[in-house]
């Protein structure tokens, strides 16, 4: 097994290269709409609301989650994510000390990401993109957006325990399935938070954008991006547990 330094590093990057990425594209989303219709009133994505948004969105995520895992995996495990790394560490499955420097090296690795983006898109991407800064939709209240990041979350760690952590999982499907879930999850719920299912993934856009001049969304909302991914984690590795435990 890699040294908990070298897996820190693959997680630092990993989630660098997901919050680049996955948020990159919902800002370019963004800006491409201001460009063709003038700026738009609301700085992060919870101004968008097509279908064909949402699943280039999820596409981008998929990619670059699946790309992250194949090359990343066998490190670190990809985790990318501290919901995932919280729900592994409360089923005793990965020890305290090694979980406390991968949420270190998630969040420090996400807001490398956004900073990487504003530097490729320039200020754009966080006046009008909001670095791809998650907040619920217009009407979505913060028990509405808990709920759909709590049972969004659920579902993409259910699938991990399945495809990743059972050792009777088939190999080599992992990277392509998570991936493929994220998209899907995304492309259903993002219309109404943005679809996190990570608090890293939120956090690297919020504190760039703090830190750049952009829309502060470090507020009222910004506790439903960490409750609702962690609430669904534990409760999807719990339920995993017991469903296929063996009489």
């Amino acid at each position: 097994m890699a040294s908990l330094m070298r897996r820190s590093v693959a997680e630092l990057v990993g989630t660098m290269l997901l919050v680049y990425f996955g948020p990159g594209a919902a800002a370019m989303l963004l800006m491409i709409a201001a460009r063709e219709s003038g700026p738009l009133q609301s700085l992060t994505i919870g101004s968008l609301g097509g279908l064909a948004d949402w699943l280039a969105i999820g596409l981008a995520f998929a990619i670059v989650i699946t790309a992250v895992i194949y090359g990343l995996g066998r490190i670190s495990g990809a985790h990318i994510n501290p919901a995932v790394t919280i729900a592994l560490l409360a089923s005793k499955r990965f020890p305290a000390t090694d979980a406390v420097a991968y949420i270190v090296a998630q969040l420090v690795g996400a807001l490398i990401g956004s900073i990487l983006f504003y530097f490729s898109a320039g200020l754009d991407a966080v006046t009008i993109g909001g670095l791809g800064a998650t907040a619920p939709a217009v009407g979505v209240t913060f028990g509405m957006a808990i709920l759909a990041e709590t049972i969004g979350t659920f579902v993409l760690m259910m699938v991990i325990m399945g495809v990743a952590v059972d050792e009777r999982a088939p190999p080599g499907f992992a990277g392509l399935i998570i991936g493929l879930t994220v998209g899907g999850i995304i492309t259903t719920i993002g219309g109404l938070t943005g679809s996190s299912l990570n608090p890293a993934r939120s956090f690297g856009p919020a504190v760039g954008d703090l830190l750049l001049g952009g829309p502060d969304v470090m507020g009222g909302a910004f506790p439903i991006y960490i409750i609702g991914p962690i609430l669904g984690a534990l409760i999807a590795v719990f339920f995993y547990d017991w469903v296929v435990k063996e009489d």
